[in-house]
């Protein structure tokens, strides 16, 4: 499956999704303001980006970007079960 091509519906053809959505979306346990700490202490490594260069400018994350992410904690998972799997056989 294409992730960024089911984002892209789920968003309704949005590029630019907002930090606040992306957690109730996805990050249920955090609020905005988290997430952005927590990017930042490089924790979650997902690019937060602004519309334009203002400091009153909404921060989000491109789709792209959002896409990568979750298809990159997918292989991370996948690469896990697999190791223990391996040490059960």
């Amino acid at each position: 499956m294409n992730t960024k091509f089911l984002l892209l519906a789920q968003y309704h053809g949005q590029l630019f999704i907002s930090l606040e959505q992306i957690c109730a979306d996805y990050f249920t346990h955090l609020c905005p303001a988290m997430l952005e700490r927590k990017v930042l202490e490089g924790k979650i490594r997902l690019p937060i980006t602004r519309i334009e260069p203002s400091n009153k400018a909404p921060r989000g994350v491109h789709i792209d970007d959002l896409a990568n992410y979750i298809d990159a904690q997918r292989a991370a998972a996948v690469k896990e079960c697999e190791q223990l799997n391996r040490r059960r056989a």
